[in-house]
């Protein structure tokens, strides 16, 4: 009897313990969402979308900015209010809709205007970034937000920026491709005395094309004592050396789950799919087989 009780405190510990997400399949969105293939992006196995393209300005407002022929620059917050429109809020929004695949939608931007804003007026939440941060949050259903900082590289104000969004309810990301120690030192202290669920930089999604070629996936989650999400370029017209088929990321995946220190896989990036009419299902079905 004693035996059974032990068992049973045990499986219950097991059922009770949070859930640590090992299958992240992720894509970065270059083009306009409002002109994005809802339907391709939430019924082919993705369950993390990255929008790409959002930044802070002086004042603390927050722009969503196009990169889409066609396509114009939106102020998304200000003065502490949602400003991007219903039809910008019901779009995104429409991403993680009943039956989609995707379960978690970030904004990705740079480290503009964030040092000095910390600095003043500083990281309160009744400050206008974090009411601004606050109100895109409603509007849009986001999760995350992801540092793109590929410049700037300071520690002190990317963690009290990262810690400040935490408090409204986001979690913080990063999207390195080299500067390993800066990214450590930022997750290392955005997390101190924290652990899963908790973490307040949670994904690091590491660029493995272009200037991050190179990058050794495990050697990464090693130095930043974080597993990571690797990320590939799709087939492309800009750079396309760097592309890669759906047939070749599966190999890619593949290689680097074998050789431990990941938790998922991702792409670079949408618009690239649709304008050299590729498939979103084959990229999909390549994560989905290694990271199901």
């Amino acid at each position: 009897m004693i035996l059974y009780g032990v068992i049973r405190i045990l499986l219950l510990e097991l059922l009770l313990r949070p859930v640590i997400a090992a299958n992240i399949r992720a894509i970065y969105l270059f083009k306009d969402v409002l002109k994005s293939n809802t339907t391709a992006l939430t019924s082919s196995g993705f369950n993390a979308l990255i929008i790409f393209g959002v930044g802070i300005i002086e004042d603390g407002s927050i722009m969503y900015y196009s990169n889409t022929p066609g396509s114009t620059d939106i102020k998304v917050a200000s003065g502490g209010a949602y400003t991007g429109g219903d039809a910008l809020a019901s779009k995104v929004k429409s991403f993680k809709a009943v039956n989609s695949s995707v379960e978690r939608v970030e904004i990705s931007m740079n480290s503009q205007h964030v040092k000095d804003l910390m600095a003043k007026p500083g990281p309160g939440t009744d400050t206008p970034l974090a009411k601004n941060f606050a109100a895109l949050k409603t509007a849009w259903g986001l999760n995350a937000v992801n540092n793109d900082d590929e410049s700037l590289y300071d520690v002190g104000s990317t963690v009290t920026f990262a810690k400040m969004l935490n408090k409204i309810g986001y979690k913080y990301t990063g999207a390195p491709y080299t500067n390993a120690a800066f990214w450590k030192s930022v997750i290392s202290q955005a997390n101190q005395g924290l652990a899963e669920p908790n973490l307040v930089f949670d994904r690091a999604y590491l660029q493995c094309y272009d200037g991050g070629a190179g990058n050794v996936p495990s050697s990464w989650a090693s130095s930043l004592g974080l597993k990571v999400v690797p990320l590939v370029w799709v087939t492309n017209d800009s750079k396309p050396s760097y592309g890669i088929t759906p047939a070749a990321a599966k190999t890619k995946f593949n290689g680097w789950n074998s050789s431990g220190g990941v938790v998922g896989g991702g792409y670079w990036n949408d618009f690239d799919i649709e304008k050299m009419g590729t498939s979103y299902k084959e990229y999909g079905a390549a994560l989905a087989s290694v990271f199901p």
